[in-house]
C-alpha cells in the first residue's frame, strides 16, 4: 500500500513562481549585505573627520616631544615659545593655531607641522635668508633681500654674509640673485660697496670684480674662466672689470 501524504520539498525544488517565499531569503541576505557594505564604507569615508575627534581624547596620544627641523638662526627656545603647547595638548589637536603662532616671529618665513605618533609633533621651519651685514651702533645688523633687518644677533650666531657700508635695496637685490645663482661665488665676497655712480665693486678674497648695477649672472660667471687663465700663467690680478661689453678687463697687481 503506497503512502499518498504530500512529502515536504527541499528548498532548491521550489518553484520561485508559485509566490510562496521561499525566493525572499536570498534577496533579503543581498539587501541586507549591500546595507551593511554602504554603512562600513560611509564610515571608511567619514573617519577622517570622526577619527581624529575620537583619539584626541585618548591620553596615548598626548604630546609628549616637540622636534624642530630646519631652525639654524632662531633658537629652538623661541620657537617653543611660540608654539606654547604642553603635555595637556593632543597630536591630534588642530595645527593651524600652531602654525601662526610659530609664524609670527619675524625670521620664520614658512611652518609645517607634521604628527610622528603617537606623541610627537615635528616643526618644520624655514628660516628668512641673511644676505647682508650692515654696520650698526653697537654692532652689525643682519638684512634680507627685502631690506628688512631680521632679528639675528651675529655675536651669538655666526653669519656667513658680506658687509654693506649701509642698507642699500639694490646691492641687496644683487647679492640675493648671486647667492641663489651663483652659491660658491656669493661665498667668496667680502664686501659690496658703491665706487661710483654706475659702479659697484664686489671684493673677494683675493681680487675685486667691478660690475654695473645691472650685471647678469652669465656676466658674472666670465669670471672663473679669467681667474683660471691668470692661475695658468702665474699672473696676480687685483681687479676684473665686467662694465664694458664683450670685454673682460683684468688689471694685474
Amino acid at each position: 500500500m503506497s503512502d499518498s501524504s504530500p512529502r515536504p520539498e527541499s528548498p532548491a525544488s521550489r518553484d520561485p513562481a508559485k509566490g510562496d517565499g521561499s525566493v525572499r531569503e536570498p534577496i533579503l541576505s543581498t539587501r541586507y549585505k549591500a546595507a551593511l557594505g554602504g554603512i562600513l564604507l560611509l564610515l571608511a569615508v567619514t573617519s577622517r573627520f570622526w577619527g581624529p575627534l575620537l583619539m584626541r581624547r585618548m591620553d596615548y596620544f598626548r604630546v609628549r616631544r616637540v622636534e624642530i627641523v630646519g631652525a639654524r638662526y632662531v633658537a629652538p627656545s623661541d620657537i617653543l615659545a611660540k608654539l606654547h603647547v604642553d603635555t595637556t595638548a593632543s597630536v591630534w589637536d588642530p595645527t593651524s593655531a600652531l602654525v601662526a603662532r610659530v609664524a609670527s616671529h619675524p625670521e620664520i618665513q614658512h611652518v609645517v607641522v607634521h604628527r610622528k605618533l603617537p606623541g610627537t609633533l615635528v616643526i618644520e621651519v624655514t628660516e628668512r635668508v641673511p644676505i647682508a651685514l650692515v654696520p650698526a651702533a653697537g654692532g652689525m645688523r643682519v638684512y634680507d633681500e627685502r631690506g628688512v633687518a631680521l632679528p639675528i644677533d651675529p655675536a651669538r650666531v655666526d653669519v656667513d654674509a658680506p658687509v654693506l657700508a649701509e642698507r642699500d635695496l639694490a646691492l641687496l637685490r644683487l647679492l640675493s640673485r648671486i647667492k641663489r645663482s651663483m652659491p660658491a661665488f656669493y661665498a667668496r665676497v667680502s664686501d659690496v660697496r658703491r665706487s661710483g655712480r654706475d659702479d659697484i665693486l664686489l671684493v673677494l678674497e683675493r681680487e675685486s670684480v667691478r660690475v654695473p648695477p645691472d650685471v647678469s649672472m652669465e656676466r658674472l660667471a666670465e669670471v672663473a674662466p679669467v681667474e683660471e687663465d691668470l692661475a695658468r700663467k702665474q699672473l696676480r690680478v687685483a681687479e676684473i672689470d665686467l662694465r664694458y661689453r664683450d670685454q673682460v678687463i683684468a688689471r694685474l697687481q
